[in-house]
């Protein structure tokens, strides 16, 4: 089994994403208090004075910050549109950038809150797997998932949104090359690229882990509470979730959501931006 003593955690993000992050971050910092944090964000083109300010920011929370700023020389063989951007490689081929003696990592979506410990999460056994992840069995997208990528014969269609990354392993078995002739041969029916991506290529090579504790969708609230006869109330998921995941287009940041965690979301916000540094 892999183990290292402090947690690694990585965010791939570009500037309009600094408030979230800044948020997620805000959150995983007052749950995961006494655990050593080193938090890395590889990004394109953030502004300096704005790496400053999220440097500050998590070495206030007394945690390690390394940005990695990733040229566009590093991706002049990937095929990128409007709609496909670089950044959605990040997470997948993080390995290439990232420290040779690091071992394992864990990605999280900037659009999420941490509100539990995540040592149990970063200390699954990953030996033999590429990646730990959860699919959402309980969004009706399921079927379609399946039938879009028949060919590939998945039994289950995993979210990109929370990786535990088998760093070791990545380096032997994922090619850069070969996930940039994917998108390229078959950027037509790719809906949600970099998670699509994942499914085609490495679903078979992913530990499922319970998508209730580790990758909450913040959409379907009533949808757990129904599918597990009213045992995933607003109190059990405080009290046992690790993350939650604000899927989809509708964000807790901005003045229209109307979720069932905008009152949460809006403590962390609160929060953070009154953290003084």
């Amino acid at each position: 089994m892999i183990l290292e003593r402090a947690m690694n955690i990585l965010f791939t993000l570009d500037s309009n994403y600094i408030h979230p992050f800044k948020v997620a971050m805000k959150s995983m910092f007052l749950n995961n208090a006494g655990e050593s944090l080193t938090i890395y964000l590889m990004h394109s083109s953030i502004k300096d004075d704005e790496l400053a300010d999220i440097e500050a920011f998590v070495r206030h929370h007394g945690q390690e910050f390394v940005s990695i700023k990733v040229s566009d020389e590093s991706f002049s063989n990937a095929a990128t549109t409007m709609h496909y951007t670089k950044e959605m490689y990040y997470r997948l081929i993080c390995h290439e950038f990232l420290p040779n003696d690091m071992e394992k990592i864990l990605y999280i979506d900037p659009d999420t809150l941490i509100i539990n410990s995540l040592k149990s999460l970063y200390e699954i056994d990953i030996d033999g797997y590429l990646f730990v992840g959860a699919y959402h069995e309980t969004m009706p997208t399921k079927v379609l998932n399946q039938i879009r990528f028949h060919e590939y014969d998945l039994t289950n269609y995993y979210n990109s949104g929370v990786l535990l990354i088998n760093l070791n392993l990545a380096r032997q078995r994922i090619n850069s090359a070969e996930i940039f002739k994917f998108v390229e041969e078959n950027g037509g029916k790719l809906i949600l690229p970099d998670q699509d991506v994942l499914n085609a290529l490495f679903s078979n090579d992913i530990k499922s882990i319970d998508e209730k504790l580790y990758n909450y969708d913040a959409r379907y609230f009533h949808l757990y509470r129904l599918k597990f006869d009213n045992e995933w109330t607003m109190r059990e998921v405080i009290k046992r979730t690790v993350i939650l995941h604000f899927c989809g287009a509708k964000k807790p940041w901005r003045d229209d959501y109307r979720g069932s965690f905008s009152s949460l979301y809006a403590h962390y916000e609160n929060l953070m931006n009154s953290t003084k540094y």
